[in-house]
């Protein structure tokens, strides 16, 4: 006779106390670990942040961008933190210790994976470091220009003058020139008028200053000066530079329009051509064809 295989069967978890009794090392193991993650990180942002937090707004006082940074850069590592201790206290430590080949090559993943970000990140440190960078600054760059917001780990909020809020990379602004125009509140604007060369250019350089003078909003100090730009093919460009009070709180566009109204004004008052038409001259031959006469 053929043997008969026995079929063993593993009882069900038992339901209840005995359960639980079975589940206690994890839960106690879990518990443990909330309260220490928690412990950490009520500590971290409640004691070590403010601390820290005073620490800078002493040594930084007219530098806000460094203070928010440095808040949301303690928070961050409090949290990473607050996960080792967390493992230690519920006895994870060994588990974490035995895969460490796992983590390096965890880590290797998402540093290729994320070399993008990795990068934005370390150029929001350059930013907020860099005591030429801050929040309100007006700034120009290769695609664009506005008032910084904001500066994050990954990117920078900057305010356009059309009123659009747009988000730039920090790797874009860290890999090219930016452009201050203003410092100290102020915004330098820079306009250019083309006259005609029979025009006297000292009278319209100084009908330009004038201009800049007679309009509300443009500052005295420092003075609107007005230069001899370039000698075009058709008409001497002007070149006149002047400034304007916190540009947050001004309209630009509407300054930059007062200023023209009142150019146009001046020059057609002292009867200087704007913008002449272009002049160009033809040469060649024409050729007539006499043909048959009847």
């Amino acid at each position: 006779m053929l043997p008969v295989a026995q079929v063993t069967t593993t009882p069900p978890p038992a339901v209840g106390p005995e359960g639980i009794v079975d589940y206690w090392p994890s839960l106690v193991r879990g518990a443990w670990f909330l309260a220490g993650f928690v412990a950490v990180v009520l500590v971290g942002w409640f004691v070590v942040e403010p601390l820290v937090a005073r620490y800078v707004r002493r040594r930084n006082s007219n530098n806000p961008t460094i203070r928010e940074a440095v808040q949301r850069y303690v928070r961050l590592l409090v949290v990473v933190v607050a996960f080792f201790v967390a493992a230690g206290v519920a006895g994870y430590g060994d588990l974490i210790g035995d895969s460490a080949l796992v983590i390096a090559a965890a880590t290797l993943a998402i540093g290729v994976a994320g070399q993008t970000v990795i990068g934005s990140i370390v150029s929001g440190i350059v930013l907020v470091t860099d005591p030429e960078f801050n929040v309100g600054d007006y700034i120009e760059w290769a695609d664009g220009k506005g008032t910084v917001q904001s500066i994050t780990l990954r990117v920078t909020r900057v305010l356009t003058p059309d009123g659009e809020l747009i988000t730039v990379p920090n790797t874009a602004l860290t890999s090219q020139a930016i452009t201050r125009p203003y410092g100290r509140g102020r915004r330098r604007l820079v306009e250019h008028v083309g006259i005609a060369y029979e025009a006297d250019v000292s009278d319209a350089l100084e009908h330009l200053t004038a201009a800049a003078v007679a309009v509300d909003d443009i500052v005295a100090e420092p003075t609107p000066k007005a230069y001899v730009d370039e000698l075009g093919d058709d008409a001497v460009v002007l070149r006149v530079h002047y400034w304007i009070e916190d540009p947050r709180r001004r309209d630009i566009f509407g300054v930059k329009s007062a200023y023209a109204r009142e150019v146009k004004r001046r020059l057609d008052e002292a009867g200087i051509t704007i913008s002449p038409a272009s002049k160009r001259e033809l040469l060649g031959r024409i050729g007539v064809d006499e043909g048959d006469h009847a």
